[in-house]
């Protein structure tokens, strides 16, 4: 695993291009999925020590099936929720996640939860 490497999956460029900007200025290295490639593939290709995984990634995708998949693979790979939408927290198929963000223009508990996670998994 890269030691500092975050994956940040999420189908709005600009969202995906923000914590990008934000967390590499956090010393972090920042790798970025729209959702479209198969999740494992990203995660075996990247190597990430988190991820960032939002919950609407178009029509067909949901960020709840991909971390389905992801813990049936990895159940130690923290996983961060990041939504628009709080409803979402109270979806059993989200209690899989190791936290759960409501996206925000201040990104201060979304770097609080990567920090945490990255602590977490020994990094």
């Amino acid at each position: 695993m890269s030691s500092n490497k975050i994956l940040v999956v999420d189908d709005e460029k600009h969202i995906r291009m923000l914590y990008q900007e934000e967390l590499e200025a956090d010393g972090y290295v920042v790798a970025t999925s729209d959702g479209q490639e198969s999740i494992l593939a990203v995660i075996e290709r990247e190597k990430p020590r988190v991820v960032i995984l939002d919950i609407k990634l178009g029509p067909d995708i949901s960020g709840l099936d991909l971390l389905q998949q992801i813990r049936g693979k990895d159940q130690e790979l923290p996983v961060i929720l990041s939504t628009a939408y709080d409803s979402f927290q109270h979806d059993l198929k989200s209690i899989a996640a190791d936290y759960y963000v409501v996206k925000s223009v201040d990104l201060s508990e979304l770097k609080l939860r990567v920090a945490q996670s990255v602590k977490k998994n020994g990094m």
